[in-house]
């Protein structure tokens, strides 16, 4: 099978199995699988990203990096990678191929550490919507998600929390610091704003 139609399967199936994701994830939904893969493939290509392989894994780790959202809420990426380990194999990807998909996933977990430049690219889409005009709906579905879990429980507490990881965050390839930083760092004057007014 060619890798473009390989990867249609692959999606197709784990799109089949993302309809299973609780309802109250309203940010760790579907919509953010698909909108981490667009960034994914949109960042590779401006990093002149050209190994038809690199990007099939790359693909295919943004499709899993939040599947794990269907077995637990804390330490979601394990699962993901478990869940990787266990269906990717029917679709005749091997072990190596597997493992750096899983390294991929694991990237994406907060505090992000990539090392490889797929790493860092996948870290990046993930995060790519703190430096986007619509970061404040997608912001407001993430307070609804963790809200609705008791993580926390006022807006004032979510602005601090956020304060905080925007500060620490910081975007990996070159085309995510040009393309997103300067927008993200307005974001965070705004919350800041918005505390310092209370």
């Amino acid at each position: 099978m060619h890798s473009k139609e390989l990867y249609e399967a692959i999606r197709s199936a784990m799109l089949d199995k993302l309809l299973d994701l609780p309802a109250d994830l309203l940010y760790h939904s579907t919509f953010h699988t698909l909108d981490v893969e667009v960034q994914a493939e949109k960042i590779a290509k401006a990093e002149k990203m050209s190994n038809a392989e690199d990007i099939f894994l790359l693909k295919v780790a943004c499709l899993y990096h939040d599947s794990g959202f269907l077995f637990t809420y804390k330490d979601h990426e394990v699962a993901g990678c478990k869940l990787a380990k266990k269906t990717l194999p029917l679709f005749n990807l091997n072990r190596k191929q597997i493992t750096i998909i899983c390294g991929l996933i694991m990237a994406t977990r907060i505090p992000q550490t990539p090392l490889s430049p797929l790493e860092k690219i996948i870290c990046d889409a993930d995060l790519d919507y703190l430096g986007r005009n619509d970061f404040f709906p997608i912001s407001n579905n993430l307070f609804l998600e963790l809200k609705s879990r008791n993580m926390i429980t006022t807006e004032d507490q979510w602005n601090h929390i956020q304060v905080i990881f925007f500060k620490q965050h910081r975007y990996f390839t070159g085309t995510s610091k040009k393309l997103r930083e300067k927008q993200k760092q307005k974001h965070l004057g705004m919350i800041e704003a918005v505390i310092v007014k209370k």
